[in-house]
């Protein structure tokens, strides 16, 4: 009997959106009226969004991909000999030569798109629990001491390094303690979070267990944004399998070490991704920010020692256990170490994830690797690290993707989203986006952000309107430099930036009347 042909159709949300599911079930007829055995594995995406659904086919060659496919397409393509990986208008040739996957360097994403994302032995055949294996054959103080070397810092947004982070947990003594995963991810632009969580759970389970053997915490939780359920069931699920595979509960891989998981799903409160309102909403309260200190990692959840990390933090340490620390150090520049994945949306041909060491610049993101505009248009605008980062001019794309290089050009680099804007871009209802995001997403524990971002709103109206412009300028000058001071977190904290930005490198727009 002929052996199938395996193919590979994602699962991911982005794929699902644009008719995945209806590519793979055409995929199973269209083979079985050609009498062709094939075997279909629902995949995380590659990260070519623009390509989605990817399907790629499993040949002496290596995997062959066509994108993007659509359902109605199946059948022709089968008939043009698909399923031997022939020549087709579709097809894009081997996957993993093509220059956007060939030019990157995977680690938090090695395996995403390369395996099935709900199989164990997929996982393990694929370099999988190595990490964790290491971690559990080493004491707890040297596994911190790993990721304090490997210079880790938080993927989330401030950048802080990870290890300190852990230490403080680890040398905090109580008898309960927490890891907890901030998947809350509301940035815009960003889409990394999901895509790992959908595309290769394990390794989040993986990284969530080597810090809770590092710090002593036997309990864990994924705080995920309702606006994910596929990442949510994905999640669920491993955890299950992680369960009956040993890799989670109380004795993982016979080690004696004892942790769980738990998923908890938001209710769609932007600040959720601050570590102290995401913490509040755990403990069944409404999501507002905390004083600090204490800080989290001594007072965190219900009052215990808890490690906060990000996704792609937790994501990365797999890596840096398996490998060591040097490795992952000799990626990257100054004080950015190890890889970040980059991701490309907005006004973008090729939009997408982009795994690369720190250190690229941010014109080669675009315009080499995205492909520039969407419309074909100049690139005016470029915003990096959310809807509080700062507004990028054109002239300003050669700046290196590394924190210390955007702190310095008053920008950041965040959880590293890329919105890209053309020519026809206004700048002026961008700033003022930026206020009313800002009072929609407050707490409203703080008066700066609370009242700050609704008087911001109304001045940059007077400032377009033309009322008062001079006046009405230094006002809002004042408001920016009052939220950025007096605001209790980030959130009141960092709106004045796109604002400013905007005031500096597009000043004309806000004279238009």
């Amino acid at each position: 009997m002929t052996a199938p042909v395996t193919v590979y159709v994602p699962r991911d949300s982005a794929a699902l959106s644009v008719g995945a599911d209806l590519v793979a079930a055409e995929l199973e007829l269209a083979a079985a009226k050609a009498g062709r055995p094939i075997r279909v594995i629902r995949n995380g995406s590659r990260g070519m969004l623009w390509l989605e659904p990817l399907v790629e086919v499993v040949t002496e060659r290596g995997r062959i991909g066509y994108g993007p496919v659509e359902p109605e397409a199946v059948d022709d393509l089968v008939a043009a000999g698909l399923l031997d990986g022939a020549d087709h208008e579709l097809c894009q040739g081997v996957v993993a030569e093509l220059p956007w996957l060939r030019d990157q360097t995977r680690l938090c994403f090695a395996r995403v798109g390369v395996t099935d994302p709900l199989s164990p032995a997929d996982y393990v055949a694929h370099g999988g629990l190595a990490g964790l294996r290491r971690a559990l054959a080493l004491p707890t103080a040297d596994v911190v001491a790993e990721v304090t070397a490997s210079g880790l810092r938080g993927r989330g947004g401030a950048g802080f390094p990870a290890g300190i982070k852990w230490k403080t947990v680890a040398d905090t003594a109580d008898e309960l303690k927490f890891i907890c995963c901030n998947a809350d991810e509301g940035d815009s632009g960003t889409f990394a979070d999901r895509m790992l969580m959908e595309g290769d759970p394990f390794t989040l389970i993986e990284g969530m267990t080597i810090a809770a053997h590092a710090v002593g915490a036997t309990e864990g939780y994924l705080y995920v944004r309702s606006e994910y359920p596929d990442a949510v069931r994905t999640l669920r699920e491993a955890i299950v399998i992680a369960r009956e595979q040993g890799w989670l509960g109380a004795d993982i891989l016979g080690s004696g070490l004892r942790f769980d998981l738990f998923v908890r799903v938001g209710a769609g409160a932007y600040i959720c991704g601050e570590e102290t309102a995401m913490l509040e909403s755990l403990e069944g309260k409404r999501g507002m920010v905390r004083a600090k200190p204490p800080i989290p990692a001594i007072t965190g959840l219900f009052g215990k020692p808890t490690v906060v990390n990000n996704v792609l933090t937790l994501a990365s340490v797999p890596a840096i256990l398996a490998d060591g620390a040097a490795a992952y150090q000799a990626l990257g520049v100054e004080r950015s170490r190890g890889t970040q994945v980059f991701q490309l949306a907005g006004n973008i041909a090729r939009g997408g994830v982009f795994e690369t060491a720190f250190g690229m610049t941010l014109h080669e993101l675009i315009h080499t690797y995205g492909g520039g505009t969407r419309t074909g248009r100049p690139v005016r605008a470029v915003q990096v690290g959310g809807p509080l980062g700062a507004y990028l001019p054109a002239s300003g794309l050669d700046l290196p993707m590394e924190y210390e290089a955007f702190a310095s050009a008053g920008a950041m680099l965040g959880h590293g989203g890329i919105v890209v804007f053309d020519d026809t871009v206004d700048m002026a209802a961008m700033a003022r986006f930026a206020m009313e995001f800002c009072a929609e997403e407050s707490c409203g524990k703080c008066t700066p952000c609370r009242v700050g971002a609704v008087r911001g709103v109304e001045v940059i109206d007077k400032i377009v309107a033309g009322q008062d412009r001079d006046g009405n300028l230094a006002l809002l000058g004042d408001l920016c430099e009052l939220m950025t001071d007096g605001s209790l977190c980030a959130m009141g904290g960092l709106t004045p930036m796109p604002v400013r930005s905007a005031l500096l490198h597009f000043a004309d727009d806000f004279h238009r009347s």
